[in-house]
């Protein structure tokens, strides 16, 4: 299967010369199209500096990086706007939400920047916004919701114009416990329905929630494997 997410030896260098950093030496790996992957790391891994490689928000030093079978590792800032726009949908720990729209509005910006027509656009963030059960929520702004319904409108933004990817960088990192547990749950169903799911955490129990996790370290993959405590579809075993 050929694969939607393809980084070929992959480096970035910040600081060239005396005082350089290798924040990705060499790295390399491919994700298929309906994969549900965790990038673990700790702070200075290289997860973050990967993340945004994976996410066309920056450019690497030197290697390659196919996404959906076109090479973006060398476009400049206006085709990579485009790309980010049409092929990734974000999840931030943040959540980016704009204080005085409601979700709905939240949700249907995006696809203005897309130059969806407006009755479509409308249907798109309902449709979203019903996914990640906030039906009853659209025409709030984003102080009158909890962390976890701002993560939740976040999601459904991400998920509205219907991107090949979901980059979700630290998506709990702001939550409790139970908040966190529910946006899992909403990634593992957004997976099962057949996205594909890249997840950046720093976390080990938020990654153990993935079917395949990569931990890197240094700048370069330390360990790329199938988790065998999730099946290949439909989230963790039961005990």
């Amino acid at each position: 299967m050929d694969a939607l997410v393809d980084v070929r030896d992959m480096k970035k260098i910040y600081n060239p010369g005396e005082n350089e950093v290798h924040a990705l030496d060499g790295v390399s790996l491919q994700i298929t199209k309906g994969e549900f992957v965790a990038i673990i790391g700790q702070s200075g891994s290289g997860k973050s500096t990967l993340m945004n490689m994976l996410g066309c928000l920056d450019v690497p030093t030197s290697g390659e990086y196919y996404l959906d079978g076109r090479d973006v590792s060398g476009l400049g800032d206006d085709e990579l706007s485009t790309i980010r726009n049409e092929e990734i949908g974000f999840i931030f720990q943040g959540f980016n939400l704009i204080p005085n729209l409601t979700a709905l509005e939240n949700v249907e910006l995006p696809l203005i920047y897309r130059k969806v027509p407006a009755a479509k656009r409308h249907e798109l963030a309902v449709e979203s916004l019903k996914k990640v059960g906030l039906e009853n929520r659209m025409d709030h702004k984003p102080a009158e919701m909890s962390g976890g319904q701002q993560q939740r409108v976040a999601i459904a933004r991400a998920l509205a114009a219907k991107p090949p990817v979901i980059l979700a960088d630290e998506p709990t990192g702001n939550l409790d416990s139970k908040s966190s547990i529910e946006i899992m749950r909403i990634l593992k169903e957004l997976h099962e329905d057949g996205r594909t799911v890249i997840l950046i955490t720093h976390d080990t129990g938020i990654a153990e929630s993935a079917k395949r996790i990569i931990r890197i370290m240094d700048g370069k993959i330390e360990a790329d494997y199938m988790n065998p405590n999730v099946k290949e579809y439909g989230g963790a075993q039961k005990a």
